[in-house]
């Protein structure tokens, strides 16, 4: 199973960039900079744990066609990947709860 296919096209995330640079455009350059950075930082991220994922597959497919024997090793991918899922989406609900928080705040 790969992540990408539970992850928002990233034309989301790029669009959600040019609205937080329109919206700044009086603000530093260096808030741009976050923004930025931002993204780049959660794609890199949610990179990581689709890599596990399909690290933690390919191995299950290994031990499945027996060329993977070290069955040790299976669990421990396995297991990486779902708690790298598991915190994805623990990151992923803090960032939602917090997304919700600033929608109640009055101007």
């Amino acid at each position: 199973m790969k992540i990408n296919e539970f992850v928002p096209d990233t034309q989301v995330f790029q669009a959600m960039d040019k609205t937080s640079t329109n919206a700044a455009n009086t603000a530093t350059s260096s808030s741009d900079d976050t923004v930025g950075s931002f993204y780049n930082i959660l794609k890199s991220k949610l990179d990581d744990v689709n890599d596990t994922q399909v690290k933690a597959n390919d191995s299950t497919t290994g031990l499945v066609n027996g060329t993977e024997t070290d069955v040790s090793k299976v669990m421990i991918d396995t297991e990486q990947a779902k708690m790298s899922l598991e915190l994805a989406v623990q990151i992923r609900n803090k960032l939602v709860d917090a997304y919700q928080e600033l929608n109640k705040m009055q101007l």
